[in-house]
Parts: structure tokens; sequence; C-alpha cells
């Protein structure tokens, strides 16, 4: 049986200070776990992280394009050598509100891998779709923009599901739901690569805290969760930290 060894992710957003950044990477130099920790900081506070074998550190976008004339972007290359060895691809509030489609999100995760970055890839479906009972056509379309042409991505890449009406509204996808989706999407993507398919590590994204994260947990193709502003919190992120085991 493969075993997947869990991520739990930090995304900042556009939050965080120096302050953090140092008392985040104490605490979870106190702690012990086999789970793999990953940091997204705004990409400002890369540099000022100790390097630590405690944790990984990683940007929240990338862009599509190596070098030029992009006021404002930061390259793959760029995020490695300021320590990154991840990166988010695809996040909904980039998609909602930077216009990154699934072209764009494949380009995004193809650069990342030449920079020798992870590239945490994130689908999800809108209330509405949900609704209308959409979620898994809307996860499947989103799925084959990025792996049906380039299957030798599941073996490079994190799949991050990541419910649009659970982020940031302290809403969250049941156990149940969850595990539904990830189930879904790990025996798709097995039409592309039945093994790299087991042994893609898919995590859950949506208003994950200290208190719901066992139960997320618990399901058996809930890999880890990518987590948002908890991971503000250094008391409840490790704590999240602390949680998960390996599948």
């Amino acid at each position: 049986m493969t075993q997947r060894r869990p991520l739990i992710a930090a995304n900042w957003k556009m939050n965080g200070s120096c302050e953090l950044v140092q008392a985040m990477s104490e605490a979870i130099s106190t702690i012990t776990t086999s789970n793999e920790i990953l940091i997204c900081p705004p990409v400002i506070f890369l540099a000022g992280f100790p390097k630590n074998d405690a944790y990984q550190l990683g940007g929240q976008n990338v862009s599509n394009e190596n070098q030029g004339a992009f006021t404002g972007e930061i390259s793959a290359d760029m995020l490695r050598a300021a320590g990154a060895s991840y990166v988010i691809v695809g996040h909904s509030e980039r998609r909602a509100l930077y216009g990154d489609n699934d072209i764009m999100v494949l380009a995004k995760a193809l650069r990342a891998v030449s920079a020798n970055l992870t590239p945490i890839i994130c689908f999800g479906e809108t209330l509405a779709e949900r609704q209308q009972e959409k979620t898994f056509e809307v996860i499947a379309q989103h799925l084959d923009a990025v792996y049906a042409a380039h299957p030798e991505l599941l073996g490079t890449s994190v799949i991050a599901y990541e419910p649009i009406w659970a982020i940031g509204t302290g809403e969250t996808a049941s156990p149940e739901q969850a595990q539904a989706v990830h189930e879904f999407i790990r025996q798709h993507v097995a039409k592309y690569d039945s093994v790299a398919a087991q042994q893609i590590r898919i995590i859950y994204g949506g208003s994950v805290n200290a208190e719901n994260c066992t139960a997320l947990f618990a399901k058996p193709d809930i890999d880890g969760a990518l987590v948002g502003g908890a991971s503000l919190k250094t008391a409840e992120f490790t704590a999240i930290c602390l949680t998960a085991q390996d599948k």
C-alpha cells in the first residue's frame, strides 16, 4: 500500500509580519512530527525564515514567464532563490480576482516544475455549482485541463481541493463531503496514471482549523490541508500540524 506523507501548508495570503515569521519559525521548531510542514508567506518574508529542517517554504503565486518586462511579477527561479521549494498555483482568489484560468494555471505549474518547485494546484467549485450538483463535473474539467496533456505532473505536484464556498467564510465541507471529492479526484486522475494517482497527495483547503482537522484527516483520501486564517496563529497551526497521520 502506498504511503503518503501528510502535507500541512500555511497560506498566509496578504498577512504577516517579521514578528510572525520569528514566532512561527520558533513554534514549529519545538514540535516533533513526521508530517511535512510548509509555510507560504508573502514573498517578501521568505528570506526572513531561518533555514530549518522542520519546515519548507513556498510562494503563493508565480509568473508563467521566465523573466522580462512584467512589472510586479515573481518568477519561479526567483522563488527558488529566495528559499521556496513549493508554490501555490490556481488558488480560487487568484482565479476570481486576477483572472487565472486553467490555461494560465497549467502554464504556471509547468514553469514551477521547470525551476524544481512543487506546484500545489488548486481546484474547487462555487456554492452555486454545488447546489446544482455540478461539483464532480467542474472538478473533472479543471483536472483535465492540467493533467490530460501533462500526466507527468501527477508525479511532481500536489492537488488542493478548496471548495470556494468554504474559503474564509467559516464554513467547511463536512469530512464526508470532502472525502467524496478527494476520492473522486484520485479515481479521475487514475485514468492518466493509476500508480501516480495513488501516490499524489490531495490536501483540503476551506476554513481548516484545530477543531475540524481531526475528522478531516481521518478520511482515507485527505492527505493534509491548505490552511488559511488558522495558519496565522502559532498555537493553532502547530496543533493542526500534529494531527495528520500517514495514509
